[in-house]
């Protein structure tokens, strides 16, 4: 994943995005004046008149036009302690949730950098070059974040799922209320095109509510029928299909926090009869069988060793004749290993442990297990779309997200879901739905030619 910059100013009060406060002023210890903007220019191979944005250093320096709407910002030398002490993305990561790097301005617009200007490296002579600023004796690195996860045991055991599970959700209900909105949806909406027809432009919530719509008419829920949903998050599938389509649902989750507002969510909506909402692993469902299994944005924490083990598991859950609904972020063909970088951004601060896989391994996977795919559908824009409207939502209420957790965290998520949007765009990070049914003799139950609308 990338490495860049967040637009919070460095301070342990709240900060809203765009605005600007000066960074202080103050020249490391042998350093000469504007030694570190030369630095900078030379890494990145520009005099700054090229660049889309300004940069400027704690020492007074600046690069590039003075006119930038967006400016990138060394604020202290704790910037380069933390660089220099863990070399790559980890040490950016470290200084920008630290608040010692920081943006001021579009934070999409910083991260255009990483497409417009070439592979930077910091090599023994800029090394060298920087250390010198902070003198020998400051290399010491900086307190870590608090923020930074630190798991112990076993990838993908069921005890470190939990951990890198509450990690990452349970931050505070409040928090995700303010970035996801009302549906409590963490997942990729599905933007109907209403283009041309006088309509309205979709909302988020109406998106969401619109990808729900479209996964119960993949898996053709009806009136007493009994779904699964593995990783239910704050209850947003389970409490839509019962009360639109009238099933009978269960919901498992690892998060506390988010069982607890499940359960408060179908009190509200009237359907508190119907469902069941559950702390517990997907290893530990065992009172099958259901009729149809929906799987939305739980996947990624699987692991590419336990893919069989999953969907053998579902397998059994399921009735012959039933669909399982995998929704789940992907990575392209040939992009490496399916687990993050172990130092990098997104494992260290958003998702420890988690995992992409390329969608025809993970049809593979599906059919090895005993189940028949039928569907395969690509959501790539739809997830930038989503995303997009995630960032504004933080920032249009930036000092209430912060207070609800962490300005740390709200750091962390604003710049992970800006370069999650770009990386959507670009094709650098893809989405599927992935439907299957269980093999039943080569009786699928399923239209000759299904029509899920729009």
């Amino acid at each position: 994943m990338v490495v860049a910059t967040d637009t919070r100013a460095h301070r342990t009060g709240t900060h809203r995005p765009g605005t600007h406060r000066p960074g202080t002023r103050r020249l490391a210890t042998g350093a000469s004046a504007h030694e570190l903007t030369a630095i900078i220019g030379d890494l990145l191979g520009t005099d700054g008149h090229d660049l889309p944005i300004r940069i400027e250093t704690y020492d007074g320096g600046v690069l590039g036009p003075a006119d930038a709407a967006t400016s990138l910002m060394v604020r202290s030398p704790d910037a380069l302690r933390y660089i220099l002490t863990a070399p790559g993305e980890l040490g950016f990561a470290r200084a920008y949730v630290a608040g010692a790097l920081d943006v001021d301005g579009d934070i999409f617009e910083a991260l255009r950098l990483r497409d417009n200007l070439p592979d930077v490296r910091i090599g023994a002579k800029e090394w060298a070059a920087l250390a010198r600023l902070v003198g020998h004796t400051g290399l010491r690195r900086p307190p870590l974040p608090k923020e930074e996860a630190r798991l112990h045991g076993r990838r993908h055991t069921p005890e470190r799922d939990a951990a890198a599970i509450h990690h990452h959700y349970d931050v505070s209900n409040d928090f995700y209320r303010i970035v996801l909105g009302d549906t409590m949806t963490y997942s990729c909406a599905v933007w109907p095109d209403n283009s041309g027809n006088g309509h309205e432009p979709a909302t988020l919530d109406d998106a969401q509510a619109h990808k729900y719509d479209l996964i119960c008419r993949k898996l053709g829920l009806h009136p007493g029928m009994r779904l699964l949903d593995v990783g239910c998050g704050w209850g947003g599938m389970v409490v839509h299909a019962a009360r639109n389509y009238g099933v009978e649902a269960v919901g498992v989750t690892l998060s506390r926090s988010q069982l607890e507002y499940a359960q408060r969510a179908a009190e509200i909506a009237g359907v508190a009869d119907r469902v069941e909402f559950r702390l517990q692993d997907y290893r530990g469902v065992a009172d099958g069988t259901f009729d149809a299994i929906s799987s939305i944005g739980m996947f990624e924490h699987v692991g590419k060793a336990r893919l069989h083990e999953y969907f053998a598991r579902l397998h059994t859950l399921l009735r012959p004749q039933g669909r399982l609904l995998n929704h789940a972020i992907s990575r392209p063909p040939g992009d490496g290993h399916a687990h993050f970088h172990r130092r990098g951004f997104i494992d260290r601060y958003v998702f420890p442990d988690g995992e992409l896989h390329e969608v025809g391994t993970v049809v593979s996977a599906i059919q090895q297990e005993g189940f028949e795919v039928r569907h395969v559908e690509t959501l790539r824009e739809h997830y930038a779309r989503t995303l997009r409207a995630w960032v504004a939502n933080l920032e249009r209420d930036w000092d209430a997200a912060a207070a609800a957790t962490t300005t740390g965290r709200a750091r962390i998520w604003r710049l992970y879901m800006a370069a999650s949007a770009m990386n959507f765009e670009a094709g650098r990070t893809q989405v599927h739905q992935v439907l299957g049914v269980r093999s039943d003799d080569g009786r699928s139950a399923m239209p000759l030619r299904p029509d899920w609308g729009s």
